[in-house]
């Protein structure tokens, strides 16, 4: 039960920090327009710089929750996994796990680049960083779905 709500938890997380980079990515490339007339254009019509710290917090809280149920994944889903041959599965958690490694590992630089010092430089810089960002917490919120469709918690 405990493990069912903390991946729960850890989804909810997920889909949090989807929506804020992915509304920071597209409001990267927004038009500087004065005026905004369609949902897209209010969509893209954020300030990018104010999801960077919540951002970077659901960020540490969903690696957190990720790796407090991490030995359940190992032990109750891993295993049958490996007891039904489905190592392609195995095999995108392995690379979701490496992801989630490298999202970390570039969340300080992510976090720099965000500073109001840097708002009129490192664009291109800030640009990427948050880009990659984005791709690897889609790559890591669609592999999650996928495994726990194939075998949930429980």
């Amino acid at each position: 039960m405990t493990m069912t709500v903390l991946l729960i938890l850890h989804g909810l997380a997920g889909v949090a920090l989807l929506g804020a980079v992915t509304h920071q990515s597209v409001g990267l490339f927004r038009r500087h327009r004065a005026t905004v007339d369609s949902f897209t254009e209010r969509y893209r019509a954020v300030q990018p710089r104010g999801f960077s710290t919540t951002i970077v917090v659901l960020v540490l809280v969903s690696i957190a929750l990720g790796a407090i149920i991490y030995p359940t994944y190992r032990v109750d889903v891993r295993i049958p996994f490996e007891e039904m041959s489905l190592g392609w599965a195995i095999g995108l958690f392995e690379m979701k796990e490496h992801a989630g490694g490298i999202a970390l590992g570039l969340l300080p630089l992510y976090a720099v680049l965000w500073r109001g010092e840097f708002t009129d430089t490192h664009r291109l810089d800030r640009t990427v960083v948050t880009l990659i960002l984005a791709l690897i917490v889609w790559w890591d919120f669609i592999v999650g779905h996928v495994l726990n469709n194939i075998r949930g918690f429980g």
